[in-house]
């Protein structure tokens, strides 16, 4: 089964390049010019068990958004395509992931039917100097749609001790929380004989 994609977008602000294979080993090759976003793209790769090659050129001479955005349209329209039909997978997935202080909960479901529900306390405006953190919700929302799947991420803990929350972990939490539930929900159910997850047939 060939469960790969190739994805190309290219609009007036931004050409994106998006390449993934949904049975690799963890490689990425991540170049968006967001430093951030490419060590959060890096997460996917990993902890999805993904090879994802992901080259950007972005409007970032007037700031982040579009290049953020058009790159998880591609993304998510990349892990559709890589799914096909979707026969055979295991459909849902879940984790809950800590990092530190830090606590967050994922679930997908690739039902066909993009819906995304994101909680997450308020956190400093930017991760370093570039990465606005009002994007995160629009990432999961653009990816989201994109791939057609439904997708719930709640921040559960993030309050240090006297202090605000961390916004690097908070943020980085949930890509990894994400990453390990698309790695169940995509994987092949061996009790499934190949038959499409749901009594319609069809996703």
């Amino acid at each position: 089964m060939n469960r790969t994609a190739r994805i190309e977008r290219v609009t007036s602000e931004t050409k994106v390049l998006v390449e993934l294979d949904l049975d690799g080993t963890g490689r990425a090759e991540i170049s968006t010019g967001v430093g951030f976003y490419d060590h959060m793209l890096h997460q996917i790769a990993r902890h999805g068990g993904f090879d994802l090659t992901v080259r950007t050129v972005g409007d970032l001479e007037i700031d982040a958004h579009h290049t953020i955005e058009d790159t998880s349209i591609a993304l998510g329209a990349a892990l559709a395509e890589a799914l096909g039909d979707k026969a055979g997978i295991r459909r849902y997935g879940s984790a809950t992931i800590p990092m530190d202080e830090v606590l967050v909960r994922a679930a997908v479901d690739l039902s066909g039917r993009a819906y995304v529900v994101h909680d997450e306390p308020a956190l400093a405006p930017y991760i370093g100097t570039v990465y606005p953190t009002s994007m995160t919700r629009h990432i999961w929302e653009s990816f989201g749609q994109a791939a057609r799947l439904t997708l719930h991420v709640e921040v559960l803990r993030a309050a240090r001790p006297g202090g605000h929350p961390d916004a690097h972990h908070v943020v980085e939490a949930q890509f990894k929380a994400v990453s390990r539930a698309l790695r169940e929900a995509v994987s092949i159910d061996p009790r499934s004989a190949g038959a499409i997850p749901s009594t319609k047939g069809a996703l």
